[in-house]
């Protein structure tokens, strides 16, 4: 049964809910993140420039890359636990939820507004990371670094995802600490399978491989060191993995949802 209004007025809500996340959040000076971001890439040069001779250009290529997910993840995780989680501390979701907003709604929307914010922030870093590597004569492959960035922005797409899960289920410090947790098992996933099939334990190899199965695997979405060399994966590959990252995030924000639908205030 669809909501008040029917889809217009599900996408109308969803969206409205979303604009006021997007502005909440800048308001709250995470934008400032981007300073620290040009401070952090000029440091670096300058750094790295003394103590890496010959190969500092391609040094300072992949920590750019490398920090705009870092920033990125930042957000994605501290953000995202406490959207939810703020507003069932403060009791201001009984306000929202008596009007005619859904649970589903709220949790769609929340994570639509983030995700701007995070494309938004991406986008800002990007340029900034452009026009330093520009000012300083280093030669860099621009497409592929573009569609590495649009691929972190998959992967803080998914993540935030987690977040919001962590951050309906259990307390904000609890929801960060576990999308940490997420983040660093995605990124080690199939190493944890080839670590559990050298225990030659079949106990462990069933464990692995279902947490391979389980967890998101997030080296799909990982092409920082391929864009510092130009290098993507085929086409096919690069389409296949952009599907798993929206369909999990989609699979994690449903399961989010009815599980939100349960909780009682």
């Amino acid at each position: 049964m669809l909501s008040v209004g029917g889809p217009r007025g599900v996408i109308s809500r969803t969206l409205a809910i979303s604009r006021n996340l997007f502005w909440e959040v800048l308001r709250q000076r995470v934008l400032y993140l981007i300073g620290f971001f040009a401070l952090f890439l000029l440091s670096s040069l300058r750094l790295i420039s003394e103590i890496a001779i010959g190969t500092e250009d391609k040094i300072i290529t992949d920590l750019g890359i490398s920090g705009i997910g870092v920033f990125g993840l930042i957000v994605a995780v501290f953000v995202g636990t406490e959207m939810i989680n703020k507003e069932i501390e403060k009791r201001t979701i009984l306000v929202l939820l008596a009007k005619p907003i859904s649970r589903s709604e709220l949790i769609v929307g929340k994570h639509l507004g983030l995700a701007a914010v995070l494309a938004l922030l991406i986008a800002i870093t990007t340029m900034i990371y452009f026009a330093i590597l520009s000012a300083n004569n280093i030669d860099y492959q621009l497409g592929s670094i573009l569609v590495a960035m649009v691929y972190i922005f998959l992967e803080l797409s998914l993540l935030t995802a987690f977040a919001i899960a962590f951050g309906v289920l259990t307390s904000g410090l609890l929801g960060s600490l576990l999308t940490f947790g997420i983040y660093l098992m995605g990124h080690l996933s199939p190493d944890i399978v080839k670590a559990g099939a050298l225990t030659e334990n079949p106990a462990i190899i069933t464990l692995t491989k279902y947490l391979y199965l389980i967890l998101p695997d997030l080296t799909k979405l990982d092409l920082k060191n391929m864009a510092v060399y130009g290098q993507l994966p085929p086409l096919p590959t690069l389409a296949f993995n952009a599907v798993y990252a929206i369909f999990y995030t989609v699979l994690v924000l449903s399961i989010t949802t009815l599980a939100f639908r349960r909780r009682e205030f």
